[in-house]
């Protein structure tokens, strides 16, 4: 009898702890659907029916006259945010208030390979991009470009040897093995060689990183419904060991100095020669008002966590971004013979030789590029959690820190309201007299905006922008039998987008000489 009027009790006190926040936007005047015991209204997604840019998108299409649309994700209260100027407000006005990326728990110790600079929120986020920041600059960029050429030269021969074959290439794993070759040469001084070697250990630690289990998706479901029961559970369990392991060696083999490769590995030795990362606090505040200093030891698990996101991030965005482009430009011929017209023009001017210089000069593919962007970016959305409490103006509705806002790119980017004719592949759009750079600076937003946009923006560009012109300059892409005009989302993914089934077309080979 005991142990049944336990249980009722344990039961009951789930059950309430569960529904707590349930009437969070109902208590606000917020539209939303009606929440479900322990899914909330993310119950596909946690079951791997739907991934996140999926949920989020078809919130935003059911509402269309809302300015905001609220969701749960579990028992935790997300703010769909539809409206630009409000969007404006979250990533750049309001900033002081939004800062937190929010994916990890506020209450807990991030897991080692999440402490970077993409995950990390308040002043170790604000220390580590004040530090990094340098990484960046044109000057860097044009002295990696060699190591961009050297990979162009072997991504240009793998398509080659599929072309005379007349083998269908997945242009997703073609292009994935680019950018890890890149990101293997400019962030840790390695020749990876994913190009040539076709069971490459580097490929598969990319390809780990971004594939979810089963047990995965559910451990993360497990992690949001009761968060204090599961925090010693690391989602990045898998490869943690790997990535550590090879950075200390990388360290090592330097002796901890910089080797004057000019690659983030000498940065962030750098970095760590300097002494402990100081600088104003974002989070706390003196008695008069003033930032108080804050202070972070970059040791070797930091480190070894900027490393990871720089490979991860670096290549899984820019081998979606451009492998959609040229899905699209596959089914587009007479919009690829403009692309084409573009790197030749581009290229005759400079000895037919791929080159920073040549590279800014390719208006139309960059255009092209970010038409791809625009219909598939690779991140389907942004998120901010709360700082406090916070009252947007525009609605009169006051918030706080339980919640996380959810800006949905993706279907900002695909709106007729902001793009006529959204599903047309057309990269004109972005021809600076057609292009509404302020109206649209908050709704196109591939690369984010604000103190936390994508600090790594320029490099991919480039990246992505000379692997597109290297395959294009020589091949024409073509759709395979196999082809799927519009591919399916992969479900699992939660951050970065990815199509299920890759990509596959054909390569074939243009007559001309180029390159």
């Amino acid at each position: 009898m005991i142990f049944v009027a336990l249980a009722v009790i344990a039961l009951g006190a789930l059950y309430l702890y569960n529904i707590r926040n349930f009437n969070y936007w109902k208590d606000r005047g917020i539209k939303h659907d009606k929440p479900v015991l322990f899914f909330g209204n993310n119950a596909r997604n946690y079951l791997m029916k739907k991934s996140v840019t999926e949920m989020i998108t078809e919130m935003y299409w059911k509402y269309p006259e809302e300015k905001v649309v609220g969701f749960f994700r579990s028992t935790s209260p997300d703010l769909i945010v539809r409206d630009p100027e409000i969007i404006k407000r979250i990533l750049s006005t309001d900033f002081i208030h939004f800062y937190p990326r929010g994916l990890n728990n506020a209450n807990e110790e991030p897991e080692p390979m999440l402490k970077n600079l993409f995950f990390a929120d308040g002043d170790m986020w604000r220390l580590l991009r004040q530090r990094m920041t340098p990484a960046f600059t044109s000057g860097k960029l044009r002295a990696m470009f060699p190591l961009i050429v050297e990979r162009a030269e072997k991504l240009q021969a793998r398509a080659l040897a599929a072309a005379a074959a007349g083998r269908t290439l997945d242009a997703r794993d073609l292009m994935a093995r680019y950018t890890t070759d890149f990101i293997g040469a400019c962030g840790f001084g390695l020749d990876a060689d994913t190009l040539n070697e076709e069971d490459s250990a580097f490929r598969r630690l990319g390809t780990n990183i971004f594939q979810i289990s089963f047990i995965d998706g559910m451990f993360m479901m497990l992690k949001e419904i009761v968060p204090s029961l599961f925090k010693s559970v690391h989602i990045l369990r898998g490869i943690e060991g790997d990535m550590t392991d090879l950075i200390t060696a990388i360290f090592k083999q330097r002796n901890y100095q910089p080797s004057g490769r000019n690659d983030f590995i000498d940065l962030l030795l750098e970095c760590k020669s300097k002494g402990t990362l100081t600088g104003e606090s974002i989070e706390k505040k003196k008695a008069d008002g003033s930032p108080e200093m804050a202070s972070l030891e970059l040791d070797d698990v930091l480190m070894a966590a900027q490393v990871f996101v720089f490979f991860a991030a670096g290549f899984e965005t820019s081998s979606s971004a451009t492998s959609f482009t040229l899905h699209q430009l596959a089914f587009h011929p007479e919009v690829q013979k403009k692309v084409q017209d573009d790197i030749d023009r581009a290229l005759a001017k400079h000895d037919n030789k791929l080159s920073y210089e040549s590279i800014k000069e390719m208006t139309y593919l960059d255009w092209a590029f970010k038409e791809g962007m625009r219909i598939f970016p690779s991140l389907g959305f942004l998120v901010r959690r709360c700082v406090g409490t916070y009252t947007f103006p525009e609605l009169g509705v006051t918030i706080d820190d339980k919640a996380r806002m959810m800006i949905p790119v993706q279907a900002l980017h695909n709106d007729p309201k902001y793009f006529d004719n959204p599903e047309e592949f057309r990269p004109e759009r972005f021809h600076p007299d057609a292009f509404d750079t302020v109206g649209l600076k908050y709704v196109y937003l591939p690369f984010g905006e604000g103190p936390r946009a994508c600090i790594g923006e320029r490099l991919g560009h480039m990246q992505s922008l000379a692997g597109l012109a290297a395959i294009l300059s020589k091949f024409t892409v073509e759709p395979a039998p196999e082809t799927v005009r519009h591919p399916a989302i992969y479900p699992a993914t939660r951050i970065v987008q990815s199509v299920k089934g890759g990509l596959p077309l054909l390569f074939k080979e243009r007559k001309i000489n180029n390159l």
